[in-house]
């Protein structure tokens, strides 16, 4: 019976999986079609996984045009938080620090703008977190959200400058603390990613074309416009097809796909293992912090040991990213065609507010900071800054690409390290705000982000002040 069983819910995950790529390629096929989903920019795994939410019996019920089993989408609410624990693992693979010069050697000079780009990240989204968190405060004051959750408001950072991947930690993180409303706070953050994502990329085409007039910009002279391949999301010239990754083994031994599969999901089970030893043996702190936590410094170990052994050439980043990739579209597919839609329509007006306002707050950030900080190239950072603070890592790429096509300015470099320190600081923080939160109320967890951006603000002011005086030989 326990065989039977067991091989029952085998079959419910891999047709959920089977479902979940079903809509990734309907996805992929609108993406490349239709003309206002290119406009939007919208990715395939985002149009996918709302095709399976609008068509499915979430939305319309007994009417529903795709059936899809209660238990498919009970899965598919859970994957998220799963798939994103090898998601997290991936980051430290192959990371490496500092940047070298044609010698091999590390290159020396004046504050780094990296620092500068990180510090505001950092700031703007301890923002996005205090004014979602005020709002929250401001709402509960009214009897009808009155018993809002606790964690409530903190989904503006988590959607703006997480994304659709973020929307598994958060119901990871959750689940693991045992809050009860983990699946809505997951569904809240992924409306706040599409949202951001959305509005993102239309506020900053506007603006790039607006700067292009006035002179802000510096490669770019006419409107501003992407290649075709960017817009449909498919490249059909098989000479510009890029090259997915370097293989580091031979495949008669291991192909070399399987091996950094291996090595990810490898460290995110001993993750697994982890909390679970220390959950069974009680350990007071320790056993609250959830998986994907444990993934990241495990893998930190990992690569660690692995450069300190010479065996870094094993890795390639290219593949890493790949796999990465694959494991976020099949988990935003599986939020959004899971999300409990009338659930989160029930916090439909702070909800709003907290979007609206919050991505006026960004706009301004990341604009009049970045013209404020940075004395080459503001402008080209500044877009990387509203896109990575109201979508993802490629949305900032995507709005670099209209303002910089060639990529001939140093943005990008700056950005990708900037961005990778961010995620793990925004990893830092969000267990450490959710425990202040739930044990210790709204005013606790405001005050962490207030702090995390005093702090932010004043090595800004102690790094670009020092770096002037460098370049006036003082």
């Amino acid at each position: 019976m326990e065989t039977s069983m067991l091989s029952q819910v085998i079959r419910m995950l891999f047709f959920t999986f089977a479902l979940i790529g079903l809509f990734l390629l309907i996805g992929t096929i609108v993406r490349a079609k239709v003309k206002t989903m290119q406009k939007l920019f919208l990715p395939a795994s985002v149009i996918g996984g709302f095709v399976g939410l609008l068509l499915g019996p979430i939305i319309l019920k007994q009417y529903a045009i795709l059936p899809i089993p209660q238990d498919w989408l009970s899965i598919a609410s859970i994957l998220p938080g799963l798939l994103i624990v090898p998601v997290v693992a991936s980051v430290p693979l192959g990371l490496k620090f500092g940047s070298k010069d044609e010698s091999g050697n590390k290159k020396k000079g004046l504050m780094k703008p990296v620092g500068i780009m990180l510090l505001l990240m950092i700031i703007i989204g301890s923002v996005q977190n205090f004014f979602g968190l005020s709002m929250a405060g401001i709402f509960k004051l009214f009897p009808n959200y009155a018993d809002l959750y606790p964690t409530f408001g903190t989904e503006l950072s988590a959607g703006y400058a997480g994304g659709h991947g973020t929307a598994g930690v958060i119901g990871s993180m959750l689940q693991s603390m045992n809050q009860p409303y983990w699946e809505v706070a997951q569904g809240v953050t992924t409306t706040t990613a599409t949202v951001g994502l959305i509005s993102g990329i239309l506020v900053g085409i506007l603006l790039i074309n607006i700067a292009a007039r006035k002179g802000y910009t510096k490669y770019l002279t006419g409107d501003a416009s992407l290649p075709e391949d960017m817009r449909t999301g498919v490249q059909k010239d098989l000479e510009k097809q890029q090259i997915a990754g370097k293989e580091s083994t031979n495949s008669a031994s291991i192909d070399a796909l399987a091996l950094h599969l291996s090595l990810i999901l490898g460290v995110s089970g001993l993750s697994f293992l982890l909390t679970f030893v220390l959950k069974k043996y009680n350990v007071l702190v320790l056993n609250s912090i959830p998986e994907w936590a444990y993934a990241i410094i495990l893998m930190y170990i990992v690569w660690g040991t692995m450069q300190k052994l010479k065996l870094d050439w094993v890795v390639d980043n290219k593949t890493k990213s790949k796999i990465a990739s694959t494991f976020a579209d099949f988990a935003i597919v599986a939020a959004i065609m899971s999300l409990p839609i009338q659930a989160v329509f029930t916090y439909i007006v702070p909800l709003s507010a907290i979007m609206i306002g919050g991505l006026l707050l960004t706009i301004a950030a990341s604009y009049y900071l970045s013209k404020l900080f940075f004395k080459d190239h503001w402008f080209e950072r500044s877009m990387v800054l509203l896109g990575t603070n109201t979508g993802v890592f490629l949305t900032g790429l995507l709005l670099l690409k209209m303002v910089d096509s060639d990529m001939k300015s140093p943005v990008l470099a700056d950005y990708s390290i900037a961005y990778s320190f961010n995620s793990i600081i925004g990893f830092v923080l969000f267990p450490l705000s959710f425990g202040l939160l739930i044990n210790q109320g709204l005013g606790a967890g405001m005050v962490l982000y207030v702090s995390v951006a005093v702090i932010a603000s004043v090595l800004l002011f102690v790094t670009t002040v020092s770096d002037r005086k460098v370049r006036k030989g003082v």
